[in-house]
């Protein structure tokens, strides 16, 4: 019964994998930056895409796509904020795949986009395993959480380009050790880049959204040689 299930699983991440390149194809025709944004529940996602949409909305054009097990409430939010959203509901399932993706596509102006962000579901174990066709993973950890996360979910935090460690203007309040966080993430994924912010008080988003606009540009720019060539 355990090889049957580990063959299941392989078999719906080939199956994944498959959907996941027509996925990453698109995105390259239309010059299409795709973000992956993950977390657990609670960590501020949301707040923080707020938060970058009003840093960069007049530098890039942006899209989202939320996913959220029931309820539409943070794609309402982010349609407040006058860009194109869609809203998947998984009802049930903890993470986003390749094919829901492919679906809601087909309702956003991916010609008319230069970033498209993807609120995955609110879980440290899942959406990790699963390519969306993204250029690049973040993950968003608040200091409320505690510092023993990098350690128990070691792939979520691996696979992620940038960290976001949110809620800092309640650090005094907790006991989060932002040496000791550093030091852990750096033994899974030294390369990833690390930004301490506040989606309350706007501290960190500078930095984090000059580095953000740096990525979608030098993809553009990419782009721009390999058509020339």
């Amino acid at each position: 019964m355990v090889l049957l299930q580990v063959k299941v699983v392989s078999n719906i991440l080939e199956a994944n994998e498959a959907h996941a390149g027509v996925n990453r194809q698109r995105f390259k025709n239309n010059r299409v930056f795709v973000l992956n944004l993950m977390s657990s529940p609670g960590s501020g996602k949301t707040s923080i895409l707020e938060r970058t949409i009003d840093h960069i909305k007049g530098l890039l054009r942006i899209g989202v796509i939320e996913g959220d097990i029931y309820t539409a409430k943070d794609a309402e939010r982010i349609g407040e904020k006058g860009v194109p959203v869609v809203q998947i509901n998984t009802k049930g399932a903890c993470h986003l795949d390749a094919n829901m993706i492919a679906c809601a596509l087909a309702e956003l102006p991916l010609d008319q986009l230069d970033l498209l962000v993807i609120e995955n579901i609110g879980n440290l174990v899942c959406p990790a395993e699963f390519d969306l066709g993204e250029d690049i993973k973040a993950m968003v950890l608040s200091v409320t959480e505690g510092n023993d996360k990098p350690l128990k979910y070691p792939l979520m935090f691996r696979e992620a380009k940038a960290l976001l460690v949110n809620k800092m203007d309640l650090i005094s309040f907790t006991d989060f050790d932002l040496d000791l966080m550093e030091k852990d993430i750096r033994g899974i994924n030294p390369d990833g880049k690390i930004f301490l912010m506040s989606a309350k008080t706007g501290e960190g988003f500078e930095a984090w959204c000059r580095w953000l606009y740096h990525q979608v540009q030098a993809k553009k720019e990419k782009s721009s040689v390999t058509a020339s060539g």
